[in-house]
C-alpha cells in the first residue's frame, strides 16, 4: 500500500496527531522514532517548518514525533533512561527550540496537573501559577522515574535554552522539590551528573572549584595570587565552557586574596571583575584570557549573578581587561561589541569611555567606536571626547572612517546610503552628543580656525 498525500504545510510532512491518521503513516512515524534513536534519521531545514526524515525519507514534525514517543511511555515505572536517550537524540538532531515546548507541555500535564493544586494566575507578569501539592498525596505514590525526567527537562531549559528559560527550570524544580526535595538537593550538590568528575570538582594546591550545570554556577576559590594560580583557574574555566552540557548563561562566583578590580568606574565589583583584574597583570596569561572570552561570548547570553542595570554577556570582563592592555586586542573588543545585545546591554559604554581616554582617537582605535555605537541604544560620549579628538590626526582618522562606513554594516544593507547616514549620525553623537545635531553647527563654530575645514567635512 502506498502512503497517502502529505497533509502538512506545503506538503512538506505528514501530520500524525489526528485520530484518523493512516495506519501505515503511523508505522513510518514509529520507524522514524527508531531511526532518531539509531542516529540514521535526517533533519531538513531547507524550508519552514523544520522536519525530520526517516531513513527511508518519510518526513515528520519533530514535535509530533516527540509527542508520539512520550505518549507510549508508561507512567508507572517510567522509563527515565529511555526517555532521556530519545530527547537527547532529538535535541542533537533538530535543536532544543524544536522540542522545548512539547517537553514543557508534557511535564505540565503529567506532573503539575496530576499532583498539584494550581492556583489562578494573579497577573500577566507572573510566568507560572502557584502550585501546591495535593494534601493527600504521598511521595511513594509518585513515580520516581517520572520525577527524574522532570528534573532532566528542568536542567535542559538552563543548559540549552536562552537565559530567560531558567524561569522554567525554577518552576519545574519547584514542583519536584515539594514531593522529593532530596532530588533537587542532589542537583544542587552535584548537578545533572553529565559533567566529568574533574569538571564537577577540581582541587589543586592553588585553587578549589566546582561547576554545576543544573544551576549554571561556577564557584572558584583562589588560595594565592600567583601566575600559576590564575593559569590553572583560566584553564579550568575554559574546560568547563568546552563541555556541551554546560549552560551558555551562568554565574561565576570567585573569591581571591587580592580585592582589586578593573579600573573602569561604574563596573559592578563582583568576583568575575576581580578575577580578570588580577589575571590580566600577567602577560603570559593574556592568550588564555582571550581563549576564555571567545568561548564565553554568546549573543543573548548573560552572567546570571549581575543585576539588570549591570547585565553583561559572558566574557565581558575578560574583554575589558585585555582591551585596556593594548591595541593588539582591538579585534577581540570589536568582535565582543558585535555580539552585545543592543536593547539590554550598556555596560560596554563605561569601557569605551576609559578606552578612548587612555588611547585617544586614532586609525587603530576608531573602529572600536563604530562597533560600540552599534552595540547599544544611544551611546553617550564622555565629556573629554570633544577635546581628545580636536587634533588634525584624529579628525582625519575619523574622516577615513566616514569613507568606509560600508565595512561596518551588515552585508545586506552595507551599500544602502540611508543605513550609512544613520550609522554616521550615531558615530558623531558618540563623540559630541547633542552638539552633533543641526549639522554640528555648534562644534564647527567653536572649532580652531586651522581645523574648521576638517570639521565641516566631517559634519557634511
Amino acid at each position: 500500500m502506498s502512503l497517502p498525500k502529505r497533509d502538512g504545510v506545503n506538503g512538506r510532512y505528514y501530520l500524525i496527531h489526528k485520530p484518523d491518521v493512516n495506519p501505515e503513516v503511523l508505522e513510518h512515524a514509529d520507524q522514524c522514532i527508531q531511526d532518531v534513536l539509531d542516529g540514521t534519521a535526517k533533519e531538513n531545514h531547507s524550508a519552514s517548518p523544520k522536519v525530520v526524515r526517516s531513513q527511508s525519507g518519510t518526513p515528520f514534525l519533530p514535535s509530533q514525533l516527540l509527542e508520539r514517543f512520550l505518549s507510549k511511555l508508561s507512567l508507572k515505572e517510567f522509563p527515565y533512561m529511555e526517555a532521556v536517550a530519545f530527547c537527547d537524540a532529538m535535541r542533537r538532531l533538530v535543536g532544543w527550540q524544536e522540542i522545548r515546548y512539547t517537553l514543557e507541555k508534557y511535564i505540565k500535564k503529567q506532573v503539575q496537573e496530576r499532583y498539584f493544586e494550581v492556583e489562578e494566575e494573579e497577573d500577566d507578569f507572573t510566568p507560572y501559577p502557584s502550585c501546591t501539592v495535593w494534601p493527600d498525596l504521598h511521595p511513594e505514590d509518585v513515580d520516581e522515574g517520572l520525577l527524574r525526567f522532570a528534573c532532566y527537562v528542568a536542567v535542559s531549559y538552563t543548559v540549552y535554552g536562552q537565559s530567560f528559560e531558567s524561569l522554567t527550570t525554577e518552576h519545574i524544580l519547584g514542583l519536584v522539590s515539594q514531593i522529593r526535595p532530596d532530588m533537587v538537593k542532589e542537583l544542587k550538590t552535584n548537578g545533572s551528573g553529565k559533567l566529568p568528575k574533574d569538571i564537577q570538582r577540581r582541587k589543586t594546591e592553588h585553587f578549589t572549584a566546582s561547576a554545576n550545570d543544573a544551576f549554571a554556577i561556577i564557584r572558584i576559590s583562589a588560595k594565592d595570587s600567583t601566575e600559576n594560580c590564575y593559569a590553572e583557574i583560566l584553564n579550568y574555566l575554559c574546560a568547563v565552557l568546552e563541555q556541551e552540557e554546560f549552560p551558555h548563561s551562568y554565574s561565576v562566583e570567585f573569591r581571591g586574596k587580592e580585592k582589586i578590580y578593573l579600573s573602569i568606574p561604574g563596573l559592578p565589583k563582583k568576583g568575575i571583575n576581580q578575577l580578570f583584574a588580577c589575571a590580566v597583570r600577567y602577560p603570559n596569561l593574556h592568550t588564555l584570557i582571550e581563549k576564555y572570552a571567545r568561548l564565553a561570548m554568546k549573543e543573548f547570553e548573560w552572567y546570571n549573578n549581575l543585576e539588570d542595570e549591570a547585565c553583561a554577556m559572558p566574557g565581558t570582563f575578560a574583554v575589558f581587561a585585555l582591551g585596556l592592555e593594548g591595541m593588539q586586542w582591538c579585534s577581540l573588543v570589536c568582535d565582543y561589541l558585535d555580539l552585545c545585545d543592543d536593547e539590554h546591554s550598556s555596560l560596554q559604554e563605561k569601557f569605551i569611555h576609559i578606552f578612548f581616554k587612555k588611547y585617544g582617537f586614532t586609525n587603530q582605535t576608531l573602529p572600536v567606536l563604530v562597533h560600540g555605537v552599534q552595540s547599544m541604544q544611544w551611546m553617550e560620549p564622555a565629556k573629554e571626547f570633544r577635546d581628545l579628538i580636536a587634533n588634525e590626526e584624529s579628525l582625519n582618522a575619523l574622516l577615513e572612517i566616514k569613507d568606509h562606513l560600508e565595512d561596518y554594516l551588515p552585508e545586506e544593507n552595507c551599500h544602502d546610503k540611508r543605513s550609512q547616514d544613520f550609522l554616521w549620525q550615531d558615530v558623531l553623537w558618540g563623540i559630541w552628543g547633542k552638539a552633533a545635531q543641526n549639522g554640528g553647527s555648534k562644534v564647527i563654530k567653536t572649532a580652531p580656525a586651522q581645523l574648521r575645514m576638517v570639521y565641516e567635512q566631517i559634519f557634511h
